[in-house]
């Protein structure tokens, strides 16, 4: 079964490869709107932009996160006893104590960030910390540290800035293709190849956030599980945890500090009463985590 040690390793290796398709991804997409566009300064903007977003990503993507989650730094006089709990996981899990945050939200929620264990970030809204029980509590701390420290913070927090880049590049790139194309029709030019790259490019700002998406929903549906055993082994009591996240899936509040850019990082997920495809939701179904922290299914 994957841990918080076996996951390590691979998410770092993950986080690379993400970075290094994303640059080959908007520097070819670039290429191909510059030619559209018949304008060659758009590929070095598009390279100077993915490259600059890649960095950015990886050295401020949390403080992004906290601040479109509208979150607020707590110290231990404020929350004591989440204070204590959040503590003594991280020393059974030999990780840093990690910054607490609070979103002023009364929905229940929760979610980690931070590039590494040394910068991690563990927010819960107001409305989880006020309705769960201690034990209750504890799993979803426990939960939230394992993303730490199995890196999936890294993961997850740099795919929302990623995700969110392509989202409005796609949207610039195409307002900008269509107002492009209507003046090649006044001007009666542009030739056969480039109608060809102005086809492409369209087809390209849809199909690219898109692609995108579908990534960030499949990061976030694994890692879900793993946390989720990871959290269970160092309270030594998944039963919290699993109650935890019955009482999360019947509150039918949404949050509304959560966007689709951020929603794959919360515990559960926030936007509810609304009915999708297994296949594009941000979190795998409630039940199937619940039975596997209590034995009833395994985990691949």
């Amino acid at each position: 079964m994957a841990s918080i040690y076996t996951s390590y390793d691979r998410n770092i290796r993950l986080t690379w490869i993400y970075m290094t398709v994303f640059l080959v991804v908007v520097i070819g997409t670039g290429y191909v709107f510059s030619q559209a566009l018949g304008s060659p300064v758009i590929l070095p903007f598009a390279v100077a932009f993915a490259i600059g977003m890649s960095f950015g990503s990886y050295w401020w993507s949390d403080k992004i996160v906290l601040s479109m989650s509208g979150a607020r730094q707590i110290g231990s006089e404020d929350n004591q006893e989440l204070f204590h709990i959040v503590e003594n996981l991280s020393i059974t899990a030999g990780l840093p104590m990690p910054r607490i945050y609070v979103i002023d939200d009364t929905a229940m929620n929760a979610f980690a960030t931070g590039r590494d264990p040394e910068h991690g970030v563990i927010c819960f809204t107001t409305g989880i910390l006020s309705r769960l029980e201690r034990s209750e509590i504890e799993g979803v701390a426990a939960h939230e540290l394992s993303h730490i420290g199995n890196r999936d913070t890294l993961i997850s927090t740099i795919v929302v800035v990623l995700v969110g880049f392509v989202a409005l590049l796609a949207d610039w790139f195409r307002n900008s293709l269509l107002f492009s194309r209507r003046s090649n029709d006044n001007d009666n030019g542009g030739g056969q190849l480039q109608l060809i790259f102005f086809i492409a490019a369209i087809v390209l700002s849809i199909l690219a956030p898109i692609a995108a998406t579908l990534m960030q929903l499949a990061i976030s549906r694994k890692r879900e599980f793993v946390a989720d055993a990871s959290g269970a082994l160092l309270t030594r009591y998944p039963e919290g945890l699993a109650s935890a996240l019955r009482k999360i899936s019947v509150d039918a509040e949404p949050l509304e500090a959560a966007n689709r850019a951020t929603a794959h990082l919360y515990i559960a997920n926030p936007f509810k009463g609304r009915k999708v495809a297994k296949f594009f939701m941000t979190h795998p179904p409630t039940e199937e985590r619940i039975a596997a922290l209590l034995g009833e299914r395994s985990v691949e």
